[in-house]
């Protein structure tokens, strides 16, 4: 302001954009737990996960395990979806049933550590696609910006060239990727201390190595050593490139904000997030992240309300004139493909 300048009066309003739209959240009911709801999942979700492993003892030593194999990736998803809803505590108000949880689904039945996972996906949601603050979307195998593209070498740059074609066959290293992380968060260290805080690392650790051992041992029970082989390598592949096709419509291909932009919280959520549209069948199929801009704008609403918040919310964003991004699967793909084909652009120039 200039010295001297008249200042003016300022402007009082009801509350931010984004606690006008909490209220009609919430005096809608929409936050309120959905125990019963949660029970059911729970047990259709971990009942099929249980039938899985009993049909791989029955069938032992026979080469329709690797169809079971496949199967087992989708169920072993569902149960993560279990472990992500635990970790935003949707299930229950308190800390300690939603960890119990968490460590059942991640650590035991899927074998990543909730600890690890709890940390990066926090950092995630509180600056989505910011590049230098959302872990997702940091340099690595793959890169977000065309920046990070031009500080490739080598065969890292080879690769962000043609990274969109790759994009799907790399899913299918996923699932290893989680693991391996898992293992260093829990023992990697950094100037003398743990680089990832974990509230029950050595809970964390017991489990996974319980884990392992009991997956290598059922299947070496079961089964000669290179069936037992071929079955890891089709259930992880398969489990990861799943993992991949749920997370990847939600943000890939949207706006990545910098430090520069100052976005208030409704906005930072809603404008970096896709949602897609579709029937139950994808609310089940993609653990309700297809409403990625309401779970982002209310991480601990119950996954069953999603459905029934999005029209209030895009309702809400239309009334304030924020774009709201919803799109088709097949789309979503398509968006986020060109998106990492683009990035490449100034390499193949």
């Amino acid at each position: 302001m200039a010295l001297g300048a008249v200042a003016e009066p300022p402007v009082r309003r009801r509350g931010s954009d984004y606690a006008q739209l909490s209220r009609r959240i919430s005096q809608a009911g929409l936050l309120e737990r959905r125990p019963g709801w949660y029970v059911t999942r729970i047990v259709l979700t971990l009942g099929a996960f249980v039938a899985g492993w009993v049909a791989v003892f029955l069938l032992g030593d026979s080469w329709w395990q690797l169809p079971i194999a496949a199967l087992m990736a989708v169920a072993t998803t569902q149960v993560a979806f279990l472990g992500h809803d635990a970790g935003h505590r949707q299930m229950f108000r308190r800390r300690g049933p939603s960890e119990l949880v968490g460590l059942l689904a991640g650590n035991v039945a899927v074998g990543i550590s909730y600890g690890w996972w709890v940390d990066k996906h926090n950092r995630h949601h509180a600056n989505p696609n910011h590049e230098d603050e959302d872990p997702d979307v940091g340099a690595g195998a793959l890169v977000w910006t065309p920046e990070q593209a031009l500080e490739t070498r080598g065969f890292g740059r080879w690769m962000a060239q043609r990274q969109a074609y790759f994009f799907f066959p790399m899913l299918l290293l996923e699932g290893l990727s989680l693991h391996v992380a898992s293992i260093k968060a829990i023992v990697g260290r950094e100037d003398g201390k743990y680089a990832v805080p974990m509230r029950h690392r050595a809970v964390e650790a017991a489990l996974l190595v319980a884990h392992t051992g009991a997956y290598v041992a059922l299947l070496l029970a079961v089964m000669s050593p290179v069936k037992a082989l071929l079955f890891a390598v089709v259930h992880q592949a398969l489990w990861g490139l799943y993992m991949g096709c749920a997370f990847a419509p939600n943000h890939k291909g949207m706006p990545m904000p910098t430090a520069e932009d100052e976005l208030d919280f409704l906005r930072k959520q809603v404008l970096t997030s896709r949602n897609v549209r579709g029937s139950r069948l994808v609310d089940t199929t993609l653990g309700g992240l297809n409403y990625q801009i309401e779970h982002h704008l209310f991480p601990n609403m119950p996954r069953a309300n999603l459905r029934r918040a999005q029209p209030i919310v895009r309702a809400y964003c239309a009334e304030q004139g924020i774009p709201y991004a919803e799109t088709g699967l097949v789309e979503s793909y398509r968006q986020a493909l060109g998106h990492l084909h683009e990035v490449g652009r100034p390499l193949r120039g």
